[in-house]
């Protein structure tokens, strides 16, 4: 929220979505999110594709966007419970396919043109501060998302 209220003038208008963790967005909200954007923020805990129906995700079309960054791999100890236990229901195939690698290729076979992931768990701090450098890089000064994407690199 203190992201949306800093660049509120830049571009945050135009921004549609879900904020907050008053509820879970359904799968056709996530789905109309997906194929109505031009770039797509994910932040949020655990893994991005556990949040969305592999074969929904898989047989959509995506070439409207663009970028889409995945601040995801956060973990709390509410987190991991509730992916453990939803992971008991998955096979070993489909947990392999919620990875990062093979999430960004999945989303890369629908369409999106640029992908830009966390490779390993991290902390709620750590991910709070790689939005912050995004924010301020790309929507502040305008950079692109290789010279941003360097930039969390250092």
């Amino acid at each position: 929220k203190e992201i949306l209220e800093k660049y509120h003038d830049l571009f945050t208008l135009k921004w549609e979505g879900v904020v907050g963790n008053i509820r879970v967005p359904s799968q056709a909200e996530w789905e109309q999110l997906l194929t109505n954007c031009s770039a797509f923020l994910f932040y949020g805990m655990e893994r991005f594709m556990s949040h969305i129906l592999l074969n929904r995700l898989a047989a959509m079309n995506i070439p409207k966007c663009h970028l889409i960054i995945l601040l995801d791999l956060m973990r709390s100890k509410q987190s991991h419970q509730r992916i453990t236990k939803s992971d008991i229901h998955k096979s070993c195939l489909r947990i392999a396919i919620e990875r990062p690698t093979e999430t960004a290729v999945l989303l890369s076979l629908t369409g999106v043109r640029s992908i830009i992931a966390n490779q390993w768990y991290t902390t709620l701090q750590e991910n709070a501060e790689r939005l912050e450098i995004f924010s301020e890089s790309l929507l502040n000064i305008g950079r692109t998302t290789g010279q941003t994407v360097r930039i969390l690199q250092k």
